[in-house]
């Protein structure tokens, strides 16, 4: 039985997904964290550092949530400031240097809209992700594994390849935002999301995706050791193709994926 898109927001939402550091943890060996940006600080929303796939490096960056209320709490909710848009930059660039294929896992309701992340440069952090993302000369995959929220979540996924895992959703704004804007009232958030078009059926039918990874089969869920086994192989898949282009033409592909919508 296919879930409505109100029920696939709640499973997204769900403190029992796996984080970006359990990602990193299972699926390649050898993380080493880096931490700060190199202007303000570090942000503890992102994660990020090197790693290696099937023995080759990669340079691995995703939005951290917290499994209970005191993990969400030390990591914003998974909310991320500027300086952690700044040091997944910071992360981009090194690996651009060193020739690493990036791999972002992204998992947030939204970018901090407190006054403090405006007053450091919060859109100008954003912005600039988009900017050197789209023109960056390595190979780039970013996976909605929860929630894709907004400009926050864009800021990881100008990539050659966006996949979503079945469960998560990707839009421009909550359902709650939605339905405040729309019908100006909040509660009716799950009529929101039907019409939004923010599940990952959805969103691979129009084109703005390019993979699932699934999570059930035969209505049964599937275990989190297959998941993580068919990410992998995905992975590796995927990086084996990328690698095969030049940088002219990754660069190009990149810039026509985006520019077609």
């Amino acid at each position: 039985m296919s879930l409505t898109a109100g029920e696939v927001v709640k499973l997204a939402r769900s403190t029992e997904r796996l984080t970006s550091l359990d990602f990193f943890e299972q699926l390649f060996e050898g993380f080493q964290e880096v931490h700060g940006d190199r202007l303000y600080g570090d942000d503890p929303a992102i994660v990020g550092g090197i790693a290696y796939l099937q023995g080759k490096p990669v340079t691995v960056i995703g939005i951290q949530k917290g499994a209970n209320l005191k993990e969400n709490m030390e990591r914003n909710f998974g909310q991320p400031n500027p300086e952690g848009y700044r040091k997944a930059l910071r992360l981009m660039k090194q690996a651009e240097k060193f020739g690493r294929p990036v791999i972002c896992f992204v998992n947030t309701p939204g970018a901090f809209c407190g006054v403090e992340a405006e007053e450091r440069g919060e859109g100008e952090a954003i912005a600039r992700n988009l900017l050197e993302m789209s023109d960056l000369k390595v190979p780039i995959i970013s996976i909605i594994t929860g929630e894709g929220g907004s400009g926050g979540a864009l800021a990881l996924a100008v990539a050659d390849e966006v996949w979503m895992m079945e469960h998560s959703i990707y839009a421009i704004l909550s359902p709650e935002g939605f339905a405040s804007i729309l019908w100006k009232d909040g509660k009716r958030s799950e009529e929101a999301a039907e019409l939004m078009k923010i599940t990952a059926a959805e969103l691979l039918e129009l084109d703005v995706i390019d993979k699932i990874i699934p999570e059930t089969f035969r209505g049964e869920n599937l275990s989190q050791e297959k998941i993580l086994r068919m990410m992998k192989k995905s992975l590796i898949e995927a990086l084996e193709k990328l690698c095969k282009y030049s940088t002219e033409e990754l660069v190009e592909q990149r810039y026509q994926r985006f520019r077609k919508f």
